[in-house]
């Protein structure tokens, strides 16, 4: 890890692409086995892949070494994220997914599940600390099993309504879920238009969406007059959804809608979530933590009618739903057509366009970007000084005069000013990369609010 660079971040262990040579994925593949041996008995692990090119040799490297262990190997394909994790968890196997999920081209990452789900901050710290015999890689992938993605498709097609006279448009560009999910949306009833499909690898941000991506969504929307515009991060965890004039809306409140359709009584969020989800009173309880899935899994641990979601759109059900008698299991991790889905039930129960859903939630917007190639190192330092030094705090991050009224550190440095907004700076756990939210009353100054702070910073 060490040599490498490819080490565990908020999601999964990551680095450049160049450095996940077969040494470096083989010995990862069998410090995953040796821990999971510990508490399971394991002879089967499904694998599968993104579309990033550097995908198969990774997962061949992975796969070659779980043979030599005498582990049969399940090569699912190239398929979402949420779709491995879900057939796992039903065949209680372990997974591995190979998945550098929004991150930059160059780079790329593997995910871990167990049998029951995720693996945990300690699974991550066993792993790091395992010592493991390597093996060159000699085996080629297996045959596809195409079960999972059949799976994962079936389980959304047997719980939500028909979408007959919707017409939507699909935002395919290098998704590994953009067939599967224009599969499960046909299979509905809607008219689907395949959108900027392309075989070169896009890393689509759902918490930055390009300037390119946002003038594409009105252009979409007014050449096709779309019911809305859908898509999904490089591996399918992560939504990015629009309302009929190509507005891209907010993860954390496509979160909030998805929990309401769903009827959760308890939501589990990151704390840079927007704080609608309290003020809309429509959950018993909502309980924050730092930001990555695992922390929002651990959160929704032994609470009942129970979902969590992240401000990237990525929702997770910790308990069982059913909904007009029809069940919908429990998944806890990031998937993106669940929430895509809900958006157009809601809006279809309720006789309205997308965009009306928005009304009678508070008005409160939150806005996100970011500063790339920004390593850790100087994001620790920046966010230490401003903690510590209240007139640089107020120089970078300080609307308008306005006076810090609250700090929360509990995943970087968050702030809460007299006026109401809130601006949080973190460094990101996946890449050299300063992330900035800041929440409004207004979509347009949360936006300018997050463009203010990071020009400070970038001089």
């Amino acid at each position: 890890m060490k040599s490498s660079g490819v080490a565990f971040g908020t999601s999964g262990a990551r680095g450049l692409a160049s450095a996940m040579t077969d040494e470096v994925c083989g010995a990862y593949a069998m410090a995953f086995l040796s821990v999971i041996n510990q508490s399971f008995s394991i002879n089967r692990i499904a694998l599968g892949i993104d579309l990033r090119p550097s995908s198969p040799s990774i997962a061949r490297a992975c796969a070659s070494a779980l043979h030599h262990a005498g582990i049969i190997v399940e090569y699912c394909g190239a398929l979402p994220t949420p779709a491995l994790a879900l057939y796992a968890q039903d065949q209680y196997i372990p997974a591995i997914m190979v998945t550098g999920s929004h991150i930059p081209f160059e780079r790329n990452g593997i995910k871990f599940y167990r049998p029951d789900g995720e693996i945990t901050k300690s699974d991550e710290s066993a792993i790091a600390n395992a010592v493991v015999e390597l093996y060159a890689v000699e085996h080629q992938l297996p045959d596809m099993n195409s079960s999972a993605i059949e799976h994962y498709a079936a389980r959304y097609l047997d719980f939500f309504p028909d979408f007959n006279g919707l017409h939507l448009g699909l935002y395919e560009h290098s998704s590994v879920a953009r067939d599967v999910l224009k599969h499960i949306l046909e299979k509905l009833g809607a008219q689907v238009t395949s959108l900027g499909r392309t075989e070169q690898f896009v890393p689509i941000d759902t918490e930055a969406v390009a300037e390119i991506d946002m003038q594409r969504g009105h252009d979409w929307a007014n050449t096709h007059q779309f019911d809305a515009i859908i898509s999904t991060d490089g591996d399918g965890d992560r939504p990015l959804i629009s309302d009929e004039n190509g507005n891209w809306l907010r993860g954390d409140i496509v979160g909030l809608i998805c929990a309401r359709y769903l009827g959760a009584k308890n939501v589990v969020v990151p704390v840079s979530c927007n704080t609608a989800i309290e003020l809309c009173g429509s959950f018993e309880s909502v309980v924050r933590t730092k930001i990555g899935s695992p922390y929002v899994i651990a959160g929704m641990h032994g609470l009942e009618s129970v979902v969590g979601f992240e401000a990237n759109g990525g929702f997770l059900v910790g308990s069982g739903f059913t909904r007009q008698g029809k069940i919908l299991s429990s998944l806890p991790t990031r998937d993106a057509v669940l929430p895509a889905l809900a958006i157009l039930a809601s809006a279809r129960e309720k006789n309205c366009n997308v965009s009306d859903l928005m009304r009678g939630l508070p008005s409160r917007y939150t806005a996100s970007d970011r500063l790339q190639n920004f390593p850790v190192e100087k994001s620790a330092e920046l966010i230490s000084r401003l903690t510590s030094d209240e007139s640089a705090l107020r120089d970078y991050l300080a609307p308008d005069g306005a006076k810090p009224i609250e700090t929360n550190n509990t995943d970087g440095l968050r702030i809460t000013f007299d006026n109401g907004e809130i601006v949080h700076l973190r460094p990101s756990g996946n890449a050299p990369e300063l992330r900035c939210y800041c929440e409004a009353s207004s979509n347009q100054r949360a936006v300018q609010l997050v463009k203010n702070v990071l020009a400070k910073i970038r001089v």
